[in-house]
């Protein structure tokens, strides 16, 4: 594997893009998909991270271990899968911030923007 990805299989519109991905990552395997929402799945003990900081955004993990978040994961996903070119604007100097802020909208309104939230808040599955 080249890169893991964490991911909350809850999430909707994140499991539609993860499918896409797993196809277009079919031959190579270059990308191990972790769903955070998996019932076995403990996040402390498999990132270091709690179950809280990985639904705040998305996360990810180099083969040397180091974790990153955003769309620098969103840059290493479509790399793997061979559409690096797609992406690298969003790497370049002034439009780098500009595209990190719209990651940074969605993930803070994620639960909403997917119909993960009623009357009484937004929340996720009790871990």
């Amino acid at each position: 594997m080249d890169f893991e990805v964490f991911y909350d299989g809850d999430c909707p519109l994140c499991l539609k893009e993860i499918r896409m991905l797993q196809w277009l990552d079919r031959r190579h395997h270059k990308i191990r998909f972790t769903d955070i929402a998996a019932a076995d799945f403990d996040a402390v003990e498999t990132t270091g991270l709690t179950y809280d900081q990985l639904m705040a955004e998305i996360y990810g993990r180099m083969p040397d271990g180091t974790m990153v978040t955003g769309m620098e994961v969103f840059r290493q996903l479509y790399g793997a899968v061979g559409f690096g070119l797609l992406f690298a604007p969003t790497a370049w100097g002034p439009l780098r911030p500009i595209f990190d802020n719209i990651y940074s909208f969605f993930a803070r309104n994620r639960l909403r923007l997917t119909g993960r939230c009623h009357d009484e808040g937004c929340a996720t599955a009790p871990r």
